[in-house]
C-alpha cells in the first residue's frame, strides 16, 4: 500500500490508531503519516502512553501534545494521553509489555480500529519506551488479541545516514520493500514542522537540526506485524 502526495486514494473507511510513548512522537517520527492519511479522509486517533514528565512538565507536554495534534489535523476528541504509574517517561523505566498491551487492546477493541502503527524494534532512537510498545504490539499480534481485519504496521528504522539525509532518501525508501509507504510535499513538510514547533519545551539547538534534516520529517515507511502463533520449530 502506497500512500503518497498527489494519488487519487480514499481513506474513508480506514480508521487508523497511532501509539506513541511521549507528547512530541506523533509530528517527530509519524507526521508526514499522519498528513497524509487526514488529507486521505481517513479517521485518525493518537494513543500517547506517558505525558512526558521526565522533567516534570507533563501537564505542559501534554498541551503542547494537543496543540501539535491540532495543526496535523487531528482533534482532542481523538487523543488519548495515559497517565500511569508504571509507564514513567524515563529511558532507564522497563514498561509492562502486558500493561501496554492491555491500555492498546482495549483501545483497538473499543473504537473499531482497523489500522495500528506504531515503532519498530529499533524504535527509531533506540528509546526503550518506544520499543516497549513494539513488543507489546508484537504480542498481541502473536497472541490473536487483535482482530484479524486490523492491520498492524510498525514504523521502519533506518541507519544513521539516511536518517539525516533529509529527502534525499526517499527514492531509495521509495524502492525498497515496505507495507506502507507516505511521504509529504514541501507543503506537508512545513505543517509538520509546524507541529514540532509546538513543543516548544523539547526544542533544544539539536532539535533544529532535526527539523532540518531527518527524513522522518518527510517520509515514513512501515512493515507489516504478522498476526497469529508463529511457526515453531522442533528439532
Amino acid at each position: 500500500m502506497d500512500v503518497v502526495s498527489g494519488r487519487e486514494t480514499d481513506g474513508a473507511d480506514v480508521r487508523a490508531l497511532i501509539v506513541t510513548a511521549h507528547p512530541d512522537d506523533e509530528c517527530m517520527f509519524f507526521a508526514p503519516t499522519i498528513i497524509r492519511l487526514v488529507e486521505l479522509n481517513a479517521s485518525v486517533h493518537l494513543l500517547c502512553l506517558s505525558e512526558g514528565n521526565y522533567y516534570s512538565q507533563g501537564a505542559h507536554r501534554k498541551q503542547e501534545l494537543l496543540n501539535s495534534c491540532a495543526v496535523l489535523g487531528i482533534p482532542a476528541s481523538r487523543i488519548t494521553i495515559v497517565d500511569h504509574k508504571k509507564l514513567p517517561d524515563d529511558p532507564k523505566a522497563e514498561w509492562s509489555v502486558s500493561l501496554i498491551s492491555s491500555v492498546i487492546v482495549k483501545h483497538v477493541r473499543g473504537h473499531s480500529f482497523n489500522m495500528v502503527l506504531t515503532f519498530d524494534g529499533r524504535g527509531v532512537s533506540g528509546h526503550a519506551n518506544h520499543t516497549a510498545i513494539h513488543k507489546a504490539v508484537s504480542h498481541l499480534a502473536s497472541t490473536g488479541q487483535v482482530p484479524h481485519d486490523c492491520c498492524l504496521l510498525s514504523l521502519v528504522t533506518v541507519g544513521l545516514f539516511r536518517k539525516y539525509v533529509s529527502l534525499l532518501d526517499l527514492p531509495l525508501s521509495w524502492l525498497l520493500t515496505s507495507s506502507l509507504c507516505c511521504a509529504v510535499t514541501s507543503q506537508g513538510y512545513r505543517q509538520a514542522k509546524a507541529a514540532m514547533l509546538c513543543h516548544r519545551s523539547q526544542l533544544l539547538w539539536f532539535r533544529y537540526l532535526y527539523i532540518t534534516f531527518s527524513r522522518y520529517m518527510f517520509i515514513n515507511t512501515f512493515r507489516m506485524i504478522p498476526q497469529g502463533p508463529k511457526n515453531l520449530k522442533i528439532y
